[in-house]
């Protein structure tokens, strides 16, 4: 699966920061979260972007607004979905990986918003 060993890589990386990995490619209609992780009461969605060369960009630069609209939406989804509401504090950030996935350079970037 393409962007599996990245993902892994990924959840590998938030649990390390002490975080429960929640969900995995949690999935709706036209939108997806890789992964969803809990840091105290906070739940966080996270894009993960992997680019084995920058020949066409870094892995940053592949996440488009309408990627950043969708992920939005599949958030909210999910909270209203799993927990009924969608008031819950939450956040939503892209960790990417710039090389290969095993060995490149990971970077997390909290989104505002």
């Amino acid at each position: 699966m393409k962007g599996a060993d990245a993902e892994a890589r990924a959840a590998a990386h938030l649990a390390s920061l002490g975080r429960e990995i929640v969900a995995r490619n949690y999935r709706i209609p036209g939108g997806e979260i890789d992964l969803i992780t809990r840091e105290g009461e906070v739940l966080v969605f996270t894009e993960v972007r992997q680019r084995r060369s920058n020949h066409y960009g870094s892995a940053a630069e592949s996440v488009t607004p309408r990627k950043l609209a969708l992920m939005h939406r599949a958030a909210l989804t999910y909270l209203s979905r799993e927990h009924g509401r969608d008031d819950l504090p939450c956040r939503l950030e892209v960790l990417t990986i710039d090389g290969p996935a095993a060995t490149g350079t990971l970077t997390l970037t909290p989104l505002d918003g």
